[in-house]
């Protein structure tokens, strides 16, 4: 077993708090997703598992093994970083033999370990080249492989297709997905896009100034976020948000410029709420134009485009609503003109209710 485990971790830096009481269980054999803003502490947390930086407080465990006070050779982990790390004097063949060199592996069993790890990442041919003869591709590829010919218990990945492009980056997702389910090997991902956090993880983890704000499989945390940060944060485009007051029958949003009736199966959620302020969440896609096909109750909302993003497939048209911009995906060939108003239907059933002093789900 090599699961990774959190127990009240904290680091600080003097009176300067980045991580406070971090508890989280990864299984064996899973890809956890770290995901949240820059400063949010998931970087901090991914290189106390590397031994990279100290604990402040708790522990952290790898399988059995309590491994806070341990140096990094000692955890049996393997990190591929944002920047490559690979040592430019090198071949691609020397950068992945240098871990098992040290290790004092065998030739015949080293040169098996690199010959594998080639033919998976299909870098064979590119073995006796130098690390500057690579594309950014390849040398992240190159990266993977270093991990891989270890075969650790466990893969941390700081952030490693931010230098790509976004053709390589959805090609390398794929790759180190399905590397990931071939291996089998516990896995811990740590990026700033969601999109990456979504298509990859078995879980994901969202992180805000050191602490998780919701841990769960991607379409859970995407359909029930548990407050307005992560209903923002998970999504593109974000969810649309509208300040609303409950009515004094608990059956109506009020707000500047719409009026929404409460669905059949929310209604539960704002009986006795009377006067109180709400925030009410609707993704982009549950805000469609007058004439399309609608999925239960609807209610209509009269908006003004402000801005239209052509996407081949797809519109999305920025609209206003009183003082909210509102995003709306709509068909590709039904492009409105910017400044005319746009008729569209609210999804009721897919409305998110938020209190809006906590910003907490209802």
């Amino acid at each position: 077993m090599a699961g990774v485990n959190f127990k009240n971790v904290a680091k600080r830096y003097g009176d300067v708090s980045v991580i406070e009481g971090l508890n989280l269980d990864v299984r064996d054999h899973e890809f956890m997703v770290l995901v949240g803003p820059s400063g949010c502490g998931k970087s901090t947390a991914l290189r106390m598992i590397a031994g990279l930086e100290e604990l402040s407080a708790g522990d952290i465990s790898i399988g059995e093994r309590v491994v806070s006070t341990l140096p990094p050779k000692d955890r049996d982990v393997a990190m591929v970083f944002q920047n490559y790390a690979l040592y430019p004097h090198m071949t691609i063949r020397e950068n992945l033999e240098f871990g098992l060199r040290i290790r004092k592996t065998p030739q015949a069993e080293m040169d098996r370990l690199v010959n594998e790890a080639a033919e998976i990442l299909g870098i064979t041919p590119l073995l006796e080249r130098k690390p500057k003869q690579l594309s950014g591709g390849q040398r992240q590829r190159v990266a993977v492989g270093r991990a891989i010919v270890r075969q650790p218990s466990v893969f941390l990945f700081d952030e490693p297709l931010s230098n790509l492009d976004a053709k390589l980056r959805v090609q390398m997702r794929a790759e180190i997905k399905k590397l990931q389910h071939r291996l089998k090997t516990t896995t811990v991902y740590v990026t700033h896009d969601q999109v990456e956090a979504m298509t990859m993880g078995h879980r994901i983890a969202v992180m805000k100034d050191g602490k998780i704000q919701q841990l769960g499989a991607p379409l859970e945390v995407y359909e029930r976020p548990v407050n307005v940060f992560v209903a923002q944060f998970i999504g593109t485009p974000p969810m649309n948000f509208l300040k609303a007051t409950v009515s004094a029958d608990g059956r109506m949003l009020e707000g500047k410029g719409f009026s929404l009736p409460v669905p059949a199966s929310l209604a539960g959620l704002t009986v006795g709420r009377k006067g109180q302020q709400l925030v009410v969440g609707l993704r982009p896609e549950h805000l469609v134009e007058e004439g399309r096909a609608l999925r239960g109750e609807s209610a209509p909302l009269t908006v003004t485009v402000e801005m239209i993003e052509p996407l081949g497939d797809q519109v999305i048209a920025h609209a206003r609503l009183a003082d909210a911009l509102l995003a709306l995906k709509l068909e590709s060939h039904r492009v409105p003109e910017v400044g005319a108003p746009l008729s569209a239907r609210v999804e009721l059933d897919a409305l998110h209710l938020f209190d809006a002093a906590t910003e907490q789900r209802l």
